[in-house]
């Protein structure tokens, strides 16, 4: 694994916090599977392996940037299938993820969103950016 800068998100942990925000917006929650099609099909980001997502996840969680509950096995039980485990972004990994964007630049990061996903994202806003900082 790559180091990490102090203070800095790994890339995946920053799409992670960016592609988490905008399903937390829609959803009020997330889970793994729905975060995964929001990171290829919004952010261009195409994982090698779901269990890359997951221990990104789970450390995420363990870092205060994530928290996370089982949904109700009534919900499972009606769709006949597992319980998922739901994620939400903390204020702390909302707090973590303007940083990151502010210290990659909020054009960069547009680039960087440009780039990976090949044009305009829509449905997914860079949250609170601009160039001259938070809005």
């Amino acid at each position: 694994m790559a180091k990490r800068k102090p203070g800095r998100l790994f890339p995946i942990e920053f799409d992670v916090l960016e592609c988490g925000l905008a399903l937390q917006a829609s959803d009020g929650t997330f889970y793994g599977f729905a975060l995964a099609r929001a990171l290829s099909d919004h952010s261009g980001t195409e994982l090698t392996a779901h269990g890359t997502l997951y221990k990104a996840l789970g450390r995420m969680k363990d870092s205060g940037l994530l928290e996370s509950t089982w949904e109700d096995s009534a919900a499972a039980d009606a769709e006949n299938r597992p319980r998922r485990r739901l994620y939400t972004v903390t204020g702390e990994g909302e707090k973590a993820y303007r940083a990151e964007a502010l210290a990659l630049g909020a054009d960069a990061v547009a680039e960087r969103r440009r780039a990976r996903a090949g044009g305009v994202i829509p449905g997914v806003p860079l949250l609170g950016i601009d160039a001259g900082g938070l809005a």
